[in-house]
């Protein structure tokens, strides 16, 4: 993959998604991994951004790169009620090479989201399923 042409966001999140070791959780594919990612959301870009998350969902499951389970979006506030964003999915396989119309959801993403108290817009990584369906 040639890092030039992709996004800071998409270079970062192929780095802690693509990057991490695997393990296989209640009957999954050894290449799937559970994973979890924080959208720090500009101010008023709160319902812009959640629905894209919505298209991105749609992106992913038609590129059949996600699991139907779990999916979990859940809204936030933090520092002086600025709002974030943490959702919860399993890649059914890498996203170590997306095709164009995910690049271009996750440059979409990364153009709502902003850097703050010394964190990315959007951060994420891999996590392990204890309980759920």
């Amino acid at each position: 993959m040639k890092t030039s042409i992709l996004s800071p966001f998409a270079i970062s999140l192929l780095a802690i998604t693509g990057c991490a070791t695997t393990h296989p959780v209640g009957g999954t594919k050894a290449d799937s991994e559970t994973v979890m990612v924080t959208y720090h959301v500009q101010p008023g870009k709160e319902a812009e951004l959640q629905a894209l998350l919505g298209h991105a969902w749609d992106i992913y499951r038609d590129e059949h790169m996600v699991d139907a389970r779990p999916h979990v979006v859940i809204r936030d506030s933090e520092n002086d009620n600025q709002t974030k964003f943490v959702e919860i999915f399993t890649w059914a396989k890498s996203p170590d090479h997306p095709p164009k119309s995910v690049l271009a959801i996750w440059n979409q993403e990364q153009s709502l989201c902003e850097p703050r108290a010394g964190h990315r817009g959007i951060e994420g990584g891999e996590v392990e399923m204890i309980a759920g369906k």
